[in-house]
């Protein structure tokens, strides 16, 4: 670094310094006019006849009445005509400029007159000439104002015009940059993007300057090429960007950032020091880091999480959001990053079927895919986890968060919960806002009025609210909605804590009941706006608090009461009452639809939810308990309907808290067992076995009770128990519950009615399994006959006997009846559903097997050909059912000698199981030993070892 002297006879020298010894010294920035003074000059003893020698002069000057011996100018201290130099010294320049102790910029085109003239218009004057300077256009003062500590401003006649903290809020207006940025804030809390807009107006003469003068804004070094163009240096600007920001192979793992379905309050006030110390614990080579949130409810950590996200997603490569307050909430939130991966990364669903039906292969998929070997730059939060399975917690329904992390020791992850006890991680506590200005700050945006640090009634409500800013978001929406004054307020609220003191009962998640009487207010104004809004969020205490839309409340008749039939009558009526509580900060619209089929719902803070449940309600009302129930029950989809899943799934929530009220006997009454029957179904149907037994055995205990043993509805129930065991491998229990309902419906609806029938082949198809294959046997002809003549022979039910009479048949070794059950099979569900339809083509994977067992080889492969093209087409080359076709047509090969061909659908269907269902999975195995008999069958004798040894 070459520095300039100050000569005492006024000449100037230059001294060349290195990085362990440079001395303290001064910089000037200036724009660059006609005549400046370069090296050459300086050297050749012609600088003091240009122009811009005086500029050199006033640095050294001012510099010497600074106690500074030496100063830095850009024209003259670097050798332009030296492109290894000049590439050298633009890399270096920002550390430079923070290096430097004094940093003067000299405006040319600011006039000040000198101060002892006193002159008012002339300051006047001078400021707003110093708004306009065309310094502030420039691209290459970005970083001059930026990097050094220390920035003093001077006007053409070298009068101090102030520095960067007296004239912090004109330069703040002028360039648009933060005041933590020109205060020394760390560069790296502002995001990409937001370092890129400070930029956005400013200008360089050389084009490819557009990308050189910010290497410093973003801490990147890289060789420059002038005459590459502008384009081009943007471009290798922001892939270095990318690469420091990101890490290598950054582009296979990037998602786009998106917090569309997180709840987020507008209100929020930054927390700097929070938002620091996360950011330095995250920040590692890629290793795991986690950072555990912890403080009230309603004390604003999910707004800090989203805040961080927000500020660094440039330094991740993927941020997803999950809401852990239970494993329905939190699969479903997998759910969500599970298709936004897919739908960027296509080719990641090698990893795992991913089917919209099933919840915890959308879990496996996204662990899977977050813990691949490069990819390390993510962020996971895992928000809300406030009933986690800890020592001492025996709520079943508490939540273990180590079976949804990744497994491999990489990423970031921030998790959000009200206990301190929750400690795998480095803890930061939440506190309420210290600072009443914050407070004021969350007043002033909620309730739309400025000026509240001058107002001390704001002061004393801020003061009183005590720093939660769930509170004082709220407390402004109702001072927004009703437009009083804050000393009203506080009177109202003051009267409404003193009686809330005396009835309101105690909340282990909260240190006091400020949040009651801020809402009793605002549920009042409410109440006065809008009775329908008023008794929904009564009715709300007995839902789940995320999700409530139209449809689901759009069950009502004649006996409910009037206002829930007025509240569901149209759309509109309902989302004009939901609007109100929106108004009123206590619910939110949910904005992403996340694949529903039917209206968008509204979510409600879970503090908020708290309140309605203890105090707004704080005599149980059976006749909203049972209101919910009733909603809930009546919504259950069968699962012939569209999209049945997403339905089903998207009750899950408000049916564990049904369930909660059934289970613990807090709802009272009859006729609540066909509620309890369809929550069974639901849970069955999404794979929640136990959570579907005790709703079952809740609705048959009824049941029995209400209407007897024999009675239909209770037989119903006991034959959805029998497919509930069946399904949990509890065969014997199974078996009983098919012969009970068995027994009752042809006593009570006959031998051939429709359900009699049903239970008849339930009981065909668990006897097979049991391998009882002659009463398998008898069960299927009567269910095949009864089908026959209630349904017609060419109805899908029918159909589907004949296929299970078929594999009983081949089981028992009956081969030609069961060729004829599986052709009579396939020929009418080709005509009734079409040759490519699964129940088709599983029907002509089975004949294909018997053809096999018949030695009848070409003609079971043409059937396994067929079989797998369908599957293909139908459900991937991935599912399960190709990948068993696959495997069968591997061992068909094999029976041919067809080697090659046999070994090549072994392999498929090997690396087909272990991405679909893992290395050790028992279909997996089965196909890695067919291999090693494959191997055996070729001489292969080394390989087939392998394989055996790796299956066994």
């Amino acid at each position: 670094m070459r520095l300039l002297a100050y000569n005492n006879d006024g000449e100037f020298s230059l001294t060349e310094f290195f990085d362990d010894n440079i001395p303290k010294y001064a910089i000037l920035s200036h724009r660059w006019g006609a005549e400046e003074v370069t090296l050459a000059d300086l050297m050749n003893g012609t600088d003091k006849k240009m122009a811009g020698y005086s500029k050199i002069r006033f640095c050294g000057e001012q510099a010497r009445h600074d106690g500074l011996p030496y100063f830095w100018v850009d024209t003259c201290c670097v050798d332009k005509s030296n492109s290894t130099e000049l590439a050298e010294a633009i890399n270096s320049m920002f550390h430079w400029y923070h290096g430097a102790t004094k940093y003067y910029v000299y405006l040319s085109d600011v006039s000040r007159p000198p101060s002892h003239t006193d002159n008012k218009s002339s300051e006047l004057h001078w400021e707003a000439t110093f708004r306009k300077s065309i310094w502030f256009t420039r691209r290459w003062t970005l970083q001059e104002l930026i990097a050094p500590a220390s920035v003093e401003f001077f006007s053409e006649e070298g009068e101090l015009l102030g520095n960067k903290a007296s004239l912090e809020r004109h330069i703040c207006e002028i360039t648009g940059i933060p005041v933590k940025a020109l205060r020394g804030n760390s560069l790296s809390n502002f995001s990409i993007t937001e370092r890129m807009s400070w930029s956005e107006k400013r200008e360089t003469t050389r084009r490819e300057d557009m990308a050189y003068s910010l290497l410093g804004i973003f801490d990147i070094k890289m060789p420059l090429i002038y005459g590459e163009g502008r384009e081009r240096a943007l471009k290798r600007l922001r892939e270095e960007i990318n690469k420091a920001s990101k890490g290598i192979r950054r582009e296979d793992f990037s998602v786009t950032f998106s917090l569309s379905n997180v709840p987020e309050i507008e209100y929020f006030v930054a927390r700097e020091a929070e938002l620091v110390e996360i950011y330095k614990t995250l920040s590692s080579d890629g290793s795991r880091r986690i950072v555990i949130l912890h403080g009230l409810g309603g004390i604003g950590k999910t707004q800090l999480s989203i805040a961080y996200a927000k500020r660094y997603k440039d330094s991740y490569s993927a941020i997803f959001w999950l809401n852990i307050k239970d494993e329905d909430s939190l699969k479903q939130s997998f759910t969500k990053a599970a298709r936004k991966i897919l739908r960027e990364h296509p080719l990641a669903s090698r990893l795992s079927i991913a089917t919209n039906e099933n919840l915890d292969d959308m879990v496996d998929f996204v662990k899977a895919w977050l813990s691949l070997s490069d990819n390390t730059r993510w962020l996971i939060i895992y928000d809300n986890y406030d009933n986690p399975k800890l020592p001492g917690n025996m709520d079943p329904a508490a939540v273990d968060i180590r079976k949804f992390l990744p497994e491999s020791y990489q990423g970031s992850i921030i998790i959000t919960t009200r206990l301190s006890q929750v400690i795998f991680g480095h803890p930061i506590q939440i506190r309420k806002l210290g600072d009443v200005r914050n407070s004021l700050e969350i007043l002033s945006n909620a309730s739309r009025r400025e000026g509240l640090r001058s107002d001390p009634d704001a002061t004393k409500l801020a003061k009183e609210l005590d720093g939660l800013p769930l509170a004082l978001a709220t407390a402004g929406a109702y001072i927004d909605q009703v437009a009083i004054s804050f000393s009203d307020y506080l009177r109202l609220y003051k009267a409404s804590w003193l009686k809330l003191q005396k009835t309101s009962p105690e909340l282990s998640s909260y240190e006091d009941r400020t949040l009651y009487s801020t809402w009793q207010l605002s549920f009042n104004h409410v109440k006065q706006q809008n009775e329908l809004s008023a008794k929904l969020l009564q009715l709300w205490a007995y839902f789940d608090n995320q999700d409530i839309w139209f449809e689901l409340l759009r069950h009502s008749d004649s006996e409910d009461p009037n206002w829930i039939r007025e509240l569901t009558k149209d759309e509109l009526s309902f989302n004009s009452a939901v609007r109100v509580l929106c108004n009123h900060g206590l619910a939110d619209a949910n904005v992403d639809s996340q694949g529903w089929i039917e209206s968008s719902g509204y979510s409600m803070h879970g503090c908020v939810h708290s309140w309605t449940v203890h105090v707004l309600n704080q005599e149980w009302n059976q006749g909203l308990a049972r209101l919910a129930l009733k909603f809930v029950g009546s919504h259950v989809p069968a699962n012939e309907a569209d999209k049945w899943w997403l339905t089903q799934r998207r009750l899950l929530k408000h049916a564990a808290r049904c369930s909660y009220m059934i289970l613990s006997g807090v709802v009272t009454g009859v006729d609540i067992e066909w509620v309890c029957l369809h929550l069974g179904n639901l849970y069955q149907q999404q794979g929640k076995l136990s959570d579907a037994e005790k709703m079952y055995l809740r609705a048959r205990q009824g049941y029995e009770k209400a209407l007897g043993p024999k009675h239909t509805s209770t037989l119903g129930t006991v034959n959805n128990l029998g497919i509930l065991y069946e399904n949990q491998g509890k065969l014997g229990e199974a078996e009983k519950m098919y012969v009970r309902a068995l027994q009752g419906y042809e006593v009570a609806r006959g031998p051939k009615h429709l359900s009699t029938l049903d239970t008849v082949n339930n009981l065909g198809i668990l006897y097979r399994i049991q391998d009882k294959l002659d009463e398998a046997e008898k069960m299927c002809i009567r269910a095949l006959q009864g089908y026959e003549e209630a349904r017609g022979p060419k109805h899908t039910t029918t159909l589907q006997i004949l296929n299970s009479l078929g594999v009983v048949y081949a089981d028992q070794g009956k081969l030609g009846e069961a060729e004829k059950m599986y052709t009579r099979a396939i020929a009418g569900l080709e005509e009734t559903l079409g040759p490519r339809h699964t129940l088709t083509l599983d029907t002509v994977n089975n004949l294909g097997m018997l053809y096999r067992k018949q030695d009848k080889l070409r003609e079971a492969e043409e059937m396994y050909m067929r079989a797998l093209q369908g599957y293909e087409a139908a459900l991937g080359p991935k599912h399960t059912s190709t990948l068993q076709t696959v495997g069968n047509l591997g061992n068909l090969y094999a029976d041919q000698g067809k080697l090659d061909e046999a070994e090549k659908m072994c392999m498929r269907a090997i690396q087909g199981y272990e991405e679909a269902r893992g290395p050790k999975h028992s279909l997996t195995l089965q196909a890695i030993n067919n291999l090693g008999l494959v191997y055996e069958d070729q001489g292969k004798l080394d390989d087939a070892e392998k394989m055996y040894m790796r299956a066994l």
